[in-house]
């Protein structure tokens, strides 16, 4: 890394919901963020589902968050190199973020090195034991078949249909995603200490959880989660020595 440059890392905007609003509102926020770190930012990590709902028909993505994608295709045309993961939320990006605002996107966990430091970044879903219900979802929506058949839906439907369903497994799934539910039964820390068994990693760095948490994943290793936006505005910040849990504006 450059000397006085840093790493960045953020998740889970859930850009979109719940209106139109509320959503505008968190996304001015972001944009805030952004701004505050792009003067010392060497790489920024999007770490997935930073949409509630994404999908590139050939010619077509969905209305909305403008803001966010200029400020991205600024922040790389200025040097800074930004990362996108898709989360369980945004599976479907294809090359329209590669093309328009020279973004590189992650579908899976990738391993980088930063002064002698090993990172493990990934959205999160679909790792650790069992959650085998969203495993098999994910298997469905990942099927190039029923992708080739989705894509064969009018936009206006296919949109609607997406985010009811969306809408749907929140009002499910509540705030369950917040609950702390002790370190023998946080599936993604079991994943760390599984992974530990065969490399070494420093940071295991995760978002999908909707919880901050930094925790221990042996003597020599940390797992982060990201959190999320819609209440929490946290942030990862490494600074070429330190891994820091930050919280944006409060």
């Amino acid at each position: 890394m450059q000397s006085g440059k840093k790493l960045y890392f953020a998740s889970d905007f859930h850009l979109g919901v719940p209106t139109f609003e509320i959503s505008l509102a968190r996304e001015k926020k972001i944009i805030r963020w952004l701004d505050s770190i792009k003067h010392d930012a060497e790489e920024i990590f999007l770490v997935g589902d930073i949409f509630d709902f994404w999908w590139e028909y050939k010619y077509t993505i969905p209305k909305g968050q403008t803001r966010l994608l200029g400020k991205i295709a600024e922040l790389t045309d200025s040097g800074i190199i930004v990362h996108f993961f898709t989360g369980n939320h945004d599976l479907w990006m294809k090359d329209y973020f590669v093309q328009e605002l020279g973004v590189s996107i992650h579908h899976q966990p990738i391993t980088k090195t930063y002064n002698q430091k090993t990172f493990y970044i990934g959205h999160g879903d679909g790792l650790g034991p069992g959650d085998n219900w969203y495993k098999f979802l994910r298997k469905c929506f990942t099927n190039p078949f029923l992708i080739w058949a989705f894509a064969r839906l009018h936009p206006n439907l296919g949109f609607w249909i997406a985010r009811r369903s969306s809408k749907r497994s929140r009002i499910n799934t509540g705030n369950s995603d917040k609950q702390f539910l002790g370190e023998e039964n946080e599936w993604l820390l079991s994943y760390c200490k599984e992974q530990l068994k065969t490399k070494h990693i420093d940071y295991f760095i995760f978002g999908h959880r909707h919880l901050p948490l930094d925790l221990k994943a042996d003597e020599h290793s940390r797992y982060i989660n990201l959190g999320e936006w819609i209440n929490d505005c946290t942030f990862a910040e490494f600074n070429g020595k330190d891994l820091i849990l930050k919280k944006f504006e409060g």
